[in-house]
């Protein structure tokens, strides 16, 4: 055969026996899913944006014209939002974080210690146990807020703070995730090196199995700062004095006075926009933790 034929049989470099395309259309074929992610970002920060923006617009701004042009408007709507009722939206601000840090750090909490109990111990019915909290996980809250009103309105707690704590403080998910990222995170030859030491149950959990759980548990925490914070449906059913609201019931009551005032459209628009601000200081503050290696806690201990 001629060296001609040989370079004419031969594959294109780059390219596969039986196709014909080479590096460029792998390149294209790559492009899908990053095209698809962006549209998604975009679809996803579209209303975050528009918040942003109309926040900075007036009343006549706001209804005069739709535009993604920033206003002049936003140091006058914080003066308004300030004003409004002696500043009553700082005090739904202040329960929120109440609300929020309270009911995370002890449903994290509670989480952890029930996620490694889970992960480490050998007893009767632990099996059972983790599967009726996967049936929690699935189950939506707007079905047990009836029963945990019933419930607490026997006990007298309703329209107070323990009404909106309570409920939270127990998390299937939470549960869920600590106990996967325990059994991934927590060697048991670690466990049982420590008991041979003489360690307690108890030393061994807080110095050696916690440590290695804290990104995890970070998750965790926001996943339910998060929840809470942006929870409506249990404060809405649970309490009736609005100095007790959080901002998402307080937000709703502006909204609702707001068909009778549209002058109050944009303290809702500026209020919002306010309280996304707490969750992005949250989540920078935080994502250190995602970065901590899963076994300095056995190394440091």
């Amino acid at each position: 055969m001629s060296t001609l034929a040989v370079r004419e049989a031969a594959p294109a470099a780059g390219t596969t026996p039986g196709t014909t395309q080479g590096p460029g259309w792998r390149r294209r074929i790559a492009l899908v899913p990053t095209l698809t992610l962006l549209l998604g970002a975009v679809y996803t920060l579209l209303p975050v944006a528009w918040v942003v923006i109309a926040s900075t617009k007036s009343g006549h701004e706001l209804f005069s014209t739709f535009t993604f042009l920033p206003g002049t408007g936003f140091t006058g709507n914080l003066r308004d939002l300030d004003a409004y009722r002696d500043g009553v939206y700082w005090t739904w601000m202040g329960n929120s974080a109440l609300y929020a840090g309270i009911g995370a750090l002890l449903s994290t909490a509670v989480s952890a210690f029930s996620g490694y109990a889970l992960a480490t111990y050998r007893f009767k019915g632990r099996e059972t146990m983790f599967n009726v909290l996967l049936a929690g996980v699935l189950m939506p809250p707007v079905i047990l807020a009836i029963p945990q009103y019933l419930l607490l309105a026997e006990a007298g707690l309703t329209d107070s703070y323990l009404s909106v704590l309570m409920p939270q403080i127990l998390s299937p998910y939470g549960v869920y995730l600590a106990r996967i990222y325990a059994a991934a995170a927590v060697p048991d030859d670690v466990v049982e090196a420590g008991r041979m030491d003489g360690a307690s149950e108890w030393r061994i959990f807080t110095r050696i199995a916690l440590p290695m759980m804290v990104p995890g548990m970070v998750t965790v925490f926001l996943f339910q700062f998060v929840a809470i914070w942006n929870n409506f449906l249990l404060p809405f059913i649970m309490l009736s004095d609005d100095e007790k609201f959080p901002l998402t019931l307080g937000l709703y009551t502006l909204l609702e006075q707001g068909s009778n005032t549209p002058a109050l459209y944009t303290l809702v628009i500026t209020g919002a926009f306010l309280a996304v601000l707490p969750l992005i200081v949250l989540f920078l503050v935080v994502q250190r933790f995602w970065s901590l290696d899963l076994l300095s806690g056995a190394v440091k201990s």
